[in-house]
């Protein structure tokens, strides 16, 4: 049984920016293996603490090339543009076209508490951003047109009407 359920659209931990990592111990090493567990149970190829209820600058990834953790990641650059068909774990079911940049140079601490640069490009750079986005609070929704968001809603009401998974604080609202 995974240690955690995935956070929905809806929950509030989903719309915050998580706090920064101060202190790498093995609380976080047991939160980051618990997190692979819920992303490849999922099954994910990217995974953000807040979407697990834990508000902390930490994601786990696996695009094939390679997987890892990143702690306290931030964006140094960005390159180009890539429209490219994106899903959420926290907005089940659904997928919309996203421009983002192609290309992104991230930093941050890996779990021994060193410092990293990660370059990345395509599907490996569009988990990055996505994951990072969930550390400040953005959903995927946030990223999508005026029509596509208007669809969103609509489908959102859809697949939630009488649905235990979202909370009944009325968390359908899209900015």
């Amino acid at each position: 049984m995974v240690p955690y359920d995935i956070r929905v659209i809806g929950d509030p931990v989903l719309t915050q920016r998580a706090s920064e990592v101060t202190d790498i111990d093995s609380t976080v090493a047991a939160l980051v293996d618990d997190m692979f567990e819920v992303m490849y149970d999922a099954p994910g190829v990217g995974l953000a603490a807040p979407q697990v209820g834990v508000s902390r600058r930490i994601f786990v990834y696996d695009s094939d090339e390679r997987a890892g953790v990143l702690i306290n990641p931030v964006i140094a650059e960005t390159d180009g543009e890539w429209e490219f068909v994106e899903g959420c774990l926290s907005i089940p079911g659904l997928h919309w076209s996203v421009v983002r940049p192609r290309t992104v140079l991230l930093r941050g601490v890996d779990l021994d508490g060193n410092a990293v640069e990660l370059e990345a490009t395509d599907f490996e750079a569009r988990i990055f951003q996505h994951e990072l986005d969930h550390l400040d609070g953005v959903l995927l929704t946030e990223r999508l047109t005026e029509e596509q968001r208007r669809d969103a809603k609509r489908a959102l009401l859809d697949l939630t009407l009488g649905s235990p998974a979202v909370p009944p604080s009325g968390g359908l609202q899209l900015p």
